[in-house]
């Protein structure tokens, strides 16, 4: 079977040539890539028309979110197995491989690839232990992946009716949920690994997940995560500080609090620290920035998920 590699891209020529050296020394090469640019200012469809490495097609789609984008890459497409990957990653060599067969038959509708944080700042290091998951994490048949990592067929593609294009954020989120009620639990390999840049920083990480929330909000998602967040810091933090008051024994509720809370991060960061060499102050800077980086996230989804519930309310979308 014909295996299409498609992606979309924005103003990617800084990340660009990271993915397409990484295309090119995939060691099951995709039979075509075709890559849908959404209205690109910088020298991305330059780059993109300059690739001989591998059969590339360019389509320009000024305006395209990254749902429309991704559709129509998809829809030009003429292999029935189509891989799917983000810009701004670095794919494993042995990625497509692991992903399909040789011969390009897949073991699933759907075959769910992972993803990896290729952090080497301090805060970058603490960022990919703090919110992103590990393989020790990962229960196989509940894994929804992200679409930096991920093939199907076409064919389910189209029964599911691509990837929904009236939602901004969490549309991968969105296209998973489709084709799992269609077609049941992924198929999983673990090794198909797309390593992606973390945010840099803590401005653009808060945004990032303001806008995921927002998502959530849209779509209807997660209403029970994030009702035990507006719980907890609404209600919990609050409550342990007037009984603090009554009786002082009350506050070690906020040091054990605290421990379950940084736990499993800090579970993820300790084999990531060997990553920073031996720097004592970069290893105490990332430490540092975990309880940072977990409670500015909280907050942002705290903010993002009602302004996507107003949306919801007020425009109806459907399900999917």
């Amino acid at each position: 079977m014909k295996v299409t590699l498609v992606s979309t891209v924005l103003n990617e020529a800084r990340s660009l040539p990271t993915l397409l050296d990484s295309i090119a020394a995939q060691t099951r090469q995709p039979d075509e890539v075709i890559i849908c640019d959404g209205g690109s200012t910088d020298n991305t469809i330059d780059l993109l028309r300059a690739e001989r490495r591998f059969p590339l097609r360019v389509i320009e789609h000024p305006g395209a979110n990254i749902s429309q984008g991704r559709n129509v890459a998809i829809a030009a497409a003429s292999g029935e197995v189509i891989a799917c990957v983000d810009a701004g990653v670095r794919l494993d060599p042995k990625w497509l491989e692991k992903l399909v067969a040789q011969d390009g038959v897949l073991r699933h509708q759907v075959v769910a690839g992972f993803f990896l944080p290729d952090g080497h700042t301090p805060f970058e290091v603490a960022m990919g232990a703090t919110v992103l998951p590990q393989l020790a994490d990962i229960q196989p048949e509940k894994f929804l992946p992200s679409s930096r990592s991920v093939a199907f067929t076409k064919a389910a593609w189209q029964a599911v009716g691509g990837y929904p294009e009236w939602i901004d954020y969490c549309e991968d989120l969105l296209f998973d949920l489709a084709l799992r009620e269609k077609f049941g639990a992924f198929a999983f390999a673990p090794e198909a690994i797309a390593y992606f840049k973390p945010r840099s920083s803590l401005k653009p990480f808060f945004r990032q997940y303001y806008l995921y929330a927002r998502g959530d909000g849209k779509a209807n998602l997660w209403l029970k995560r994030h009702l035990i967040r507006y719980g907890t810091f609404l209600i919990g933090v609050p409550a342990i500080a007037l009984l603090g008051v009554i009786c002082p024994w009350f506050w070690l509720l906020y040091v054990i609090g605290a421990a379950l809370y940084l736990k499993r991060p800090y579970q993820r960061l300790r084999p990531m620290l060997r990553g920073l060499g031996r720097s004592a102050f970069a290893q105490l800077k990332t430490i540092g920035w975990v309880p940072i980086i977990r409670v500015a996230g909280d907050i942002a989804k705290m903010l993002g998920y009602p302004v996507g519930v107003r949306w919801r309310l007020k425009h109806k979308p459907g399900r999917f």
